[in-house]
């Protein structure tokens, strides 16, 4: 992949104002969602970071966000890819129903792989209860394979196992400060593929 356009800035945009999580947790609770971009085009010549989501991966997009409302799987914090096709995976998951207090477009999220967004969640999370990662393939399914690394539902697991398609979402759960946050620490507690 090239680097984006956008440089090393970062923008953070107030999200929905809805509480973005109805589910309850002890304080060291945390969840982690992460959640790949939806089905995008392939025009050739025209640079990655600008590829557009299709139809179909516009309505997939919609039905993530419908099945993380329906799941109450709310964010206080979404850190966005600055990519396009993130970018609207986000907008038409947030048409859907899913909700993100706020949201941050970083550049870190397309270009760092599995070990440089590890350290933006860590970084960026304070005191977040629930993350939100609209990211990239191999970097979301690698970071919910090696976070979990092997613990939590075995269905989840399966599921991650047969590849981690568009428009797919895993969910992890973790329990202690994101700082701390690293491979084996966490468990795999659902993967899901929206199709709409």
């Amino acid at each position: 992949k090239s680097a984006p356009p956008t440089g090393k800035s970062r923008l953070v945009v107030p999200g929905q104002q809805v509480h973005a999580r109805s589910m309850t947790l002890a304080s060291d609770d945390k969840v982690l969602i992460l959640f790949r971009h939806a089905k995008a085009e392939q025009v050739l010549g025209k640079p990655d970071h600008e590829r557009e989501l299709t139809p179909r991966g516009r309505r997939d997009a919609r039905e993530t966000g419908r099945w993380l409302h329906e799941h109450e799987l709310g964010a206080e914090l979404v850190l966005c890819s600055t990519s396009t096709r993130t970018r609207q995976t986000w907008s038409a998951a947030a048409e859907g129903g899913a909700c993100g207090e706020t949201v941050e477009y970083d550049p870190g999220v397309y270009s760092g792989g599995e070990r440089g967004v590890l350290e933006l969640i860590r970084e960026s999370a304070g005191e977040a209860q629930v993350v939100m990662v609209v990211g990239h393939n191999p970097t979301m399914a690698m970071l919910a394979s090696a976070l979990s690394d092997g613990n939590g539902s075995s269905q989840a697991h399966e599921c991650l196992a047969a590849g981690f398609p568009t428009s797919t979402v895993a969910v992890l759960r973790y329990a202690g400060p994101w700082h701390a946050l690293d491979h084996g620490t966490a468990a795999l507690d659902r993967c899901h593929t929206s199709r709409g």
